[in-house]
């Protein structure tokens, strides 16, 4: 199961001397993203570091992309991402600023400090489920249309075509499909005719 998140938040912490300012917030592209990440960059251009992770669902494809920004190897981008992952995470953005303290924290530090920084933020955001979608059509005659209509208002209307009985599709999830299929059975008495 994926989740992505309502809004951006963002928290910081410091440890010898060093700031760390996480920020993470939802994305819906990559055009989205850059410009996002442009933003924090621009926000944030005294900084040390802006080390990142993104990833992006689109069309069941996964686009991941990580940025240690001058820090050493493997020590920030990759570590953001793992606690996305962890969180099965994706359509969001992730930027861990760094100001340098004066005090080296060694690779395993480094490690620790970005993953720190990473599950700071990611403990106060708000999941949200990403549900597969998938498009649903019957046909019902007449009698039986407002019924219907109210049983899926809460749903995108992708297209209805009246002629001698009705035909409505609807965008739902996958997980309420079986469901629906019983209300509607129900309230036509049978008489519907599923695509």
């Amino acid at each position: 199961m994926n989740y992505t998140i309502e809004k951006a938040e963002r928290c910081e912490y410091e440890i010898k001397k060093s700031r760390f300012i996480a920020t993470i917030m939802p994305i819906t592209d990559l055009d989205d993203c850059k410009q996002k990440l442009q933003k924090i960059k621009k926000e944030y251009y005294d900084a040390t570091h802006n080390c990142y992770s993104y990833v992006i669902l689109e069309n069941n494809q996964l686009t991941i992309k990580n940025s240690d920004d001058g820090e050493p190897s493997k020590t920030a981008g990759v570590v953001i991402y793992d606690v996305l992952k962890k969180n099965d995470l994706v359509n969001v953005l992730c930027v861990i600023t760094r100001y340098f303290g004066g005090i080296k924290l060694g690779a395993n530090g480094l490690v620790r400090a970005y993953s720190k920084a990473t599950s700071d933020v990611v403990n106060i955001i708000k999941k949200v489920k990403i549900e597969n979608m998938t498009s649903f059509s019957f046909v019902v005659s007449y009698q039986y249309v407002n019924d219907c209509m109210k049983l899926f208002e809460n749903y995108k209307e992708e297209n209805k075509e009246f002629s001698d009985k009705a035909k409505f599709t609807y965008l739902i999830p996958e997980n309420n499909k079986n469901e629906l299929i019983d209300e509607l059975v129900k309230i036509t008495k049978n008489n519907i005719e599923l695509l």
